[in-house]
């Protein structure tokens, strides 16, 4: 199925998703809340758990200020979608869901995601790599719901094995969160060197996106502006095929790996690649503690 033929859900009325942004300037992340209407459903989309690399302390500051304005507009938390198994934030899913409750979700392919990384993390042995750690495990075009609205995850692998689009609405008026598949028009799209990715795939997983109605709202996870402009987050799937500098109408799949590779090749690793994919990959938790109680993050030597 492609995203033009998703599906109408009759059964519910037509209606307009409304969206709240929260930009982290620390890691250029945008966290959503997306909801149906106020005293209504809500979910929230890449929450950030604040952490302080040289010193090893978190913070929760980022998370609750989604939760504040959750209990403001007095919505009922339904879902914690994570787009993927983040490499520059730490989840803030676990604190959400202890506060306001609700469902941490993330495409099935984190299976892959997690065995990958148990190996070169040398992981406890008692690590499930089934993804057990989510309460939902999601399915290439598998719809959920969030009060009135509904979801549908589109699976865009290519960044990660287990990146997810969330097409929330209906297709008049769907709003899209796009994790790191695609960044705005004048950044490009995201890096394919990281275990498990591949720049062929995620160009067919951009072409997904890029199917999408042409007014489509579409939803960054990141802006990293170049100079001269603040940080944004929305565009639509007509600036995307104009004006990505990237993947733009009349790109071919092989320039595109091309470019991808070449860049990808003089990119140095996110600050927070290490600590964030230990966690990210547990849902959002810590490592078990150790017998003092304490837990820790490893740092792989001379593996990187």
């Amino acid at each position: 199925m492609k995203p033009t033929d998703l599906p109408l859900i009759t059964a519910l009325p037509v209606h307009p998703p409304m969206v709240q942004a929260f930009f982290d300037p620390a890691t250029w992340t945008v966290s959503y809340v997306v909801f149906d209407e106020p005293g209504g459903h809500a979910a929230v989309v890449d929450p950030v758990l604040d952490f302080e690399p040289s010193s090893g302390k978190t913070r929760t500051a980022s998370a609750d200020a989604l939760i504040r304005f959750i209990q403001a507009q007095n919505l009922t938390l339904s879902w914690i979608l994570e787009t993927h198994a983040h490499a520059d934030h730490l989840s803030g899913a676990q604190h959400i869901r202890r506060v306001l409750g609700g469902q941490i979700a993330i495409g099935q392919a984190i299976t892959q995601v997690q065995h990958i990384f148990k190996g070169l993390f040398h992981l406890e042995p008692e690590f499930n790599t089934q993804g057990q750690q989510f309460d939902h495990l999601l399915h290439d075009q598998e719809v959920v719901h969030i009060g009135k609205l509904h979801v549908h995850a589109i699976a865009v692998p290519g960044h990660t094995p287990a990146c997810m689009a969330y097409v929330v609405g209906q297709p008049e008026h769907a709003v899209v969160f796009v994790g790191d598949t695609l960044f705005m028009p004048d950044v490009g799209t995201a890096r394919c060197d990281f275990p498990g990715g591949d720049p062929h795939v995620l160009y067919q997983s951009i072409q997904r996106l890029l199917a999408l109605p042409a007014h489509t709202r579409l939803f960054m996870c990141h802006d990293y502006p170049p100079a001269g402009r603040t940080a944004q987050w929305e565009s639509t799937v007509a600036d995307q095929r104009q004006h990505n500098i990237h993947v733009h109408e009349g790109v071919t799949e092989e320039a595109f790996v091309h470019m991808r590779r070449a860049r990808d090749a003089t990119l140095g690793m996110p600050t927070l690649l290490l600590p964030s994919v230990q966690v990210n990959i547990r849902a959002g938790a810590f490592p078990p503690p150790e017998a003092n109680g304490v837990a820790y993050l490893k740092l792989p030597l001379n593996v990187l």
